[in-house]
């Protein structure tokens, strides 16, 4: 059973800025560069059945190619906090793809999406990280000067039973325009 997620990758440049906040952080497991991207819809581990029905829908997607915009640092968790994130700031085109992805996704027989999308870009998952170092981390390291990138397409990648954080593989690409 093939575990697939849509996304919109990362180009090289802005990756390589996003990886010079990697380090200085205890408890943080680091993604590797290359791995980096916006999540738009996970669809988890899927028959081969389901997933050939997936890649034909996302197919039909024609969306315009728009702009991406990372605009700050920030973690998930809270007080507990379980992932070092690259903020991305909604916009509608982006909302309406994911909301696109969400639709195909459940005519494709998947259970509706639990948690409200919010766009981001892992750059680490934290284990036994405390809220402090994080909060310090976060006030010496700052964030980005808003990077900003046009997504051209989309891709259906896949990825092993694991942890997180890679490696993925291209299963397909979708081109917007």
């Amino acid at each position: 059973m093939p575990r697939l997620f849509t996304a919109i990758e990362i180009p090289e440049d802005i990756g390589a800025a996003l990886a010079t906040y990697r380090g200085g952080l205890s408890g943080a497991r680091w993604i590797d560069v290359e791995n980096y991207h916006v999540t738009l819809r996970f669809l988890g581990d899927v028959d081969d059945e389901t997933a050939r029905e997936a890649s034909y829908l996302l197919g039909h997607v024609r969306r315009a190619p728009f702009d991406v915009t990372i605009e700050g640092i920030d973690v998930f968790g809270g007080s507990r906090p379980r992932a070092l994130i690259a903020r991305v700031k909604p916009s509608t085109a982006l909302t309406e793809l994911q909301a696109e992805h969400e639709r195909l996704m459940r005519r494709a027989g998947l259970e509706p999406e639990r948690r409200n999308f919010t766009p981001h870009v892992t750059l680490a998952r934290l284990r036994d990280a405390s809220s402090r170092a994080v909060a310090d981390y976060l006030g010496l390291r700052g964030g980005p000067t808003r990077l900003s990138f046009r997504a051209e397409r989309f891709v259906l990648y896949s990825s092993r039973d694991s942890v997180g954080g890679g490696p993925y593989v291209e299963e397909a690409t979708y081109v917007l325009r």
